[in-house]
């Protein structure tokens, strides 16, 4: 399950880039890369990715670049994890009648791959009996982040038993009440019968089952996407699989796991996870630190300099500096939706907009103008295109472009440039083996990203 927004990690993860795809720790891959390297090989099967429509060209980049291969389906907007897990059964089972699958959450952090997979094959055994098995972690601390279970009657594994409730996120003083008696945190990750979780679905929540049946029914193939129909999706109720099932069925159990385990959802929980210096501090990026302790500085740009924090958060990006207390820091959320209800665009868009051929950056911007770096990647081609509002000039920093100008094709080199009037058609490619780089300057009364008419497009967005 990889559509989610991650805004608790801002400025890093915005909506236009989300945590999952992001390179937050020192392995130098994202979340959803280590995701799937836990699951690749046997005794799995192919995976089956569930995303925003949104991210799909940077799921199957980052899919391809640890060499996993799996089906990538298409939200068209996001409807929580009860949804998601609904299709990801349908589809399991119509692979197999017998399938056991996993869902995992595509940003979380694990440290023991494998144990992580010796416990997923121990709760797929209890899954083949008909057990909706959840990976219970044990609790290091009296944490008032996630939600809790309480274990129930014992099964005939080690660590598992029958789930006997669910708690929600309690105060520090429940919390710790939690792990005198036992008590594990809720990871929400499951391992089932993908035949059991279609019975519970329709016990429970035959709504959800249904929405996302009829989303599968009527799903069309876009390259080497499938996505769902967005009219029968959109029906679909928005709801956790926890609610949906989870706190309702008989069927549930839980295994203690023998992993370390954080669903990195905030910086103080980054903060927990990463390697620290000999003062406690994570430091990562342009960062000059002096006496100061507990704190996690890092700047994925500028220069960021600090004297005296104590448990302190400081992010630094091109656009936005977030400052917080380790201890508020999971109310960057509510921050960000403060953001969004003022119109900022920094609260969901980066300076750095990924596109499926590269990728553009914002330099400066005025009342009649916008400048841009743009990247093309080796045998990228950007759409058939005009504008009504601006014209364009690019020079070439690195590379060639081949640039189509109203049905004339011409190659432009490093140092050179070309003018694009108002209202000419044009395309950009990059026929060469290295990257395309190049300076875009644009001129005329309006800038915005909408004034694009796509004639043609490789990439299926015309």
């Amino acid at each position: 399950m990889a559509g989610g927004a991650g805004t608790r990690l801002w400025p890093v993860s915005r909506d236009s880039m989300p945590k999952q795809f992001i390179t937050l720790l020192d392995d130098g891959l994202s979340t959803f890369q280590a995701t799937l390297l836990r699951v690749a090989g046997a005794p799995f099967g192919k995976p089956i990715v569930i995303t925003n429509h949104e991210f799909r060209f940077v799921a199957a980049e980052q899919m391809q670049a640890v060499g996993v291969a799996g089906e990538i389906v298409l939200e068209p907007e996001r409807r929580d994890s009860a949804a998601a897990v609904a299709v990801g059964a349908l589809l399991a089972r119509g692979q197999s009648r017998d399938a056991v699958a996993v869902a995992l959450a595509a940003d979380h952090v694990i440290m023991d791959a494998a144990r992580f997979r010796a416990d997923c094959l121990t709760a797929a055994e209890l899954a083949a009996g008909g057990l909706i098995m959840t990976l219970g972690i044990v609790p290091t601390a009296p944490s008032t982040a996630y939600g809790y279970i309480e274990a129930g009657e014992s099964l005939d594994r080690p660590g598992a038993s029958r789930l006997a409730r669910f708690v929600e996120k309690p105060d520090v003083e429940t919390a710790q009440g939690y792990l005198d008696r036992g008590f594990l945190w809720n990871s929400g990750n499951f391992v089932f019968s993908a035949a059991t979780m279609i019975e519970e679905l329709t016990q429970f929540s035959p709504e959800v089952l249904a929405g996302a049946g009829a989303a599968l029914d009527a799903a069309k193939a876009d390259l080497d996407f499938l996505r769902l129909d967005p009219t029968a999706f959109a029906a679909v109720t928005r709801i956790s699989i926890d609610y949906a099932v989870m706190e309702k069925t008989r069927k549930a159990g839980v295994l203690a796991a023998g992993f370390d385990w954080s669903d990195i959802g905030s910086w103080d929980s980054i903060h927990e996870v990463i390697d620290k210096d000999n003062r406690g501090n994570v430091i990562h990026g342009s960062v000059v630190a002096m006496d100061s302790a507990n704190s996690l500085l890092r700047s994925d740009d500028m220069l960021v300099t600090a004297i005296g924090l104590r448990d302190m958060v400081v992010v630094a990006t091109r656009d936005a500096v977030l400052v917080a207390a380790r201890s508020e820091a999971a109310k960057v959320k509510t921050l960000v939706e403060q953001m969004k209800k003022e119109g900022r665009p920094e609260a969901t868009e980066h300076l750095r907009m990924y596109r499926p051929w590269g990728w553009y950056q914002r330099i400066d911007l005025g009342a009649r103008f916008q400048v841009k770096h743009i990247m093309v990647k080796p045998g990228g081609k950007l759409s058939l295109q005009k504008h009504f509002h601006r014209s364009e000039h690019w020079i070439v920093v690195r590379g060639t472009a081949e640039v189509t100008l109203d049905g004339t094709v011409s190659h432009i080199h490093e140092n050179e440039s070309i003018y694009l009037p108002i209202g000419c058609t044009h395309r950009l490619a990059n026929p060469g083996r290295i990257e395309l780089e190049l300076i875009e300057v644009q001129v005329g009364s309006y800038t915005g990203e909408d004034d694009i008419v796509r004639l043609e497009d490789v990439y299926a967005r015309a």
